[in-house]
């Protein structure tokens, strides 16, 4: 397989318009689900957000729907066990995803959170896409490959999304870029557009606001 992953270009007015108007509507804490049978109903669109820990996830979920407590970053990687429902507008659910990588966890813990990983991303009929949030500062490492072949077994389209652009020096921003590209060649669940985004500086959120609001 030999994909060309290029960066998502920023938006035309009327597309980023339909962006800016979804994510202009109310969102609200759900609710946090721990087993399968606390999942609410199928019945809206849903994208989740994926990343290791201090990736910059609540950061992003904030930035996006311009609400800086809505999403709470927890001080202890891996710490929030839990998949966590947000309504966004009447007619899509943001569902944020424990940060993986960590080593504070119990084994039992991190196993049972694996199991229900597997089983949210298996059998969500509703889940149009995975964004799998990597540092742009490090690039994709080992401790990212697990969810992405697990996106791949379970035949979720993901996309990569670039955090913490801003720290990065334009030259060691080609490299990063390179790096990415060549580990997603090994997915066939990747969608083939990066997006690029600062949280801090606003960077290409107008751009994955417009991506989650014109899914199908």
């Amino acid at each position: 397989m030999n994909m060309t992953f290029t960066i998502a270009e920023t938006p035309d007015d009327h597309t980023a318009e339909v962006g800016r108007k979804l994510f202009a509507g109310n969102t609200d804490f759900l609710k946090g689900v721990v087993a399968m049978s606390g999942l609410p109903p199928a019945d809206r669109m849903e994208v989740c957000f994926a990343g290791r820990s201090n990736v910059g996830k609540s950061s992003l979920i904030n930035a996006l729907t311009g609400r800086k407590g809505l999403a709470r970053a927890s001080n202890t990687p891996g710490r929030t066990q839990e998949i966590n429902f947000f309504t966004l507008a009447e007619s899509h659910y943001l569902v944020d995803l424990p940060g993986y990588g960590y080593a504070e966890a119990p084994v039992a813990v991190v196993k049972k959170w694996q199991e229900l990983l597997k089983s949210y991303l298996a059998g969500r009929q509703t889940l149009r896409r995975a964004f799998v949030l990597i540092d742009a500062r490090h690039g994709i490492k080992a401790v990212d490959q697990e969810i992405l072949d697990l996106l791949d077994k379970s035949a979720v389209t993901f996309q990569v999304v670039l955090t913490k652009a801003d720290k990065v020096k334009a030259k060691d921003r080609e490299n990063v870029l390179n790096q990415v590209q060549t580990a997603l060649q090994k997915h066939p669940a990747a969608f083939p557009e990066i997006v690029v985004t600062s949280s801090e500086k606003g960077d290409g959120i107008a751009t994955l606001r417009a991506i989650i609001a014109t899914l199908v």
